[in-house]
């Protein structure tokens, strides 16, 4: 019940007992539970790290269990606050990210200088992946928005990704929540991880990339303007920013296999929030599309049916109520 504080099954059993009985020591604890004293004391630590169990006044030497409404409450507050730290960090590491890759945007096509190559074209950008699929070691690191996937791009990466896979490379992706409702890309997505990749899906993502062995990254120049083509990196202060970025993302991500669009605690569900935050921000029906990767008859749809739940007659009703209810 427990987990997503961080209290594991044996965990939360400890803490059980010692909310119930505080009396006895480690020995009279594990008899209780039916544990080794051994898994006792490792609860025990985890519940001080915890800080659910501290010293007691009436005992030298013991221990008493802190009161879920004040223990867990403070769990809660410290995730929350991690959780914003994270965020932070993860907007610093897009900015950082868009810096540097400004900084090459004006390369000649397809030359190198200081270790950063501008690809321009399809073929060039396929022909460079390729080379660094095929010198991969140890893993590859990949973030890809949009949605739905082309059919071209599949096709493409299906060699690759088996012969990677093949030889033992670990695959990790990112892709975003709504290619769950495109078949081709889902059949593809299934297959990777039948074959060991891990894939996570998360409503918004930062722009394309592809880091090999966390030494070379290939990124779009300019996400919204395909034509001027990708970077291609080994720089380490560029590179190591896209990795935090990937991981940060990771984190937030959830496994493909995941219940994403289960409905939380206050009713609403991760990809209708994103859609709230972004219409909130100013962007078009049209524009939240496209960072959420569905169509436009999508979004208005679930936008229609926010207003019916909210019970709302317009657009600024709707954000009005959303925000009362802690939604935004």
């Amino acid at each position: 019940m427990l987990e997503a504080l961080g209290l594991d099954t044996l965990v939360e059993a400890v803490y059980r007992e010692m909310l119930a009985d505080p009396t006895g020591g480690v020995a009279e604890l594990g008899a209780r539970l039916g544990i080794t004293e051994s898994e006792v004391r490792e609860g025990l630590d985890r519940l001080v790290d915890l800080d659910l169990l501290t010293p007691s006044r009436d005992h030298a030497g013991g221990l008493r269990a802190v009161s879920p409404e004040a223990g867990l409450e403070q769990i809660l507050r410290r995730q929350e606050e991690d959780l914003i730290r994270r965020q932070q960090e993860l907007a610093a590491s897009k900015a950082a990210a868009a810096r540097a890759v400004a900084e090459f945007a004006g390369l000649r096509p397809n030359t190198e200088a200081d270790g950063a190559e501008r690809l321009v074209g399809l073929d060039a950008i396929q022909s460079r992946l390729e080379v660094l699929a095929r010198g991969l070691t140890v893993e590859c690191l990949s973030i890809m928005p949009g949605g739905a996937q082309s059919q071209a791009s599949l096709d493409a990466s299906r060699p690759l990704d088996e012969d990677a896979l093949r030889r033992g490379i670990q695959l990790r992706s990112v892709y975003q929540d709504s290619v769950r409702n495109d078949p081709a890309t889902l059949a593809y997505v299934q297959w990777e991880t039948d074959l060991g990749a891990q894939v996570r899906t998360s409503p918004v993502l930062p722009p394309r990339l592809v880091i090999f062995d966390r030494k070379t990254a290939v990124v779009p120049i300019d996400p919204a303007n395909s034509r001027l083509g990708a970077l291609c990196t080994t720089a380490p202060g560029i590179v190591a920013s896209l990795v935090s970025l990937f991981e940060q993302t990771w984190e937030q991500a959830v496994p493909l296999g995941a219940a994403r669009e289960q409905a939380t605690e206050d009713g609403i569900t991760a990809g209708e929030r994103e859609l709230l935050k972004l219409l909130a921000s100013g962007l078009t029906d049209e524009a939240a599309g496209k960072r959420l990767g569905v169509s436009l008859r999508t979004v208005r749809r679930q936008m229609s049916a926010l207003m019916e739940r909210l019970n709302a007659t317009s657009r600024f009703e709707a954000g009005l109520r959303a925000a009362q209810r802690g939604w935004l």
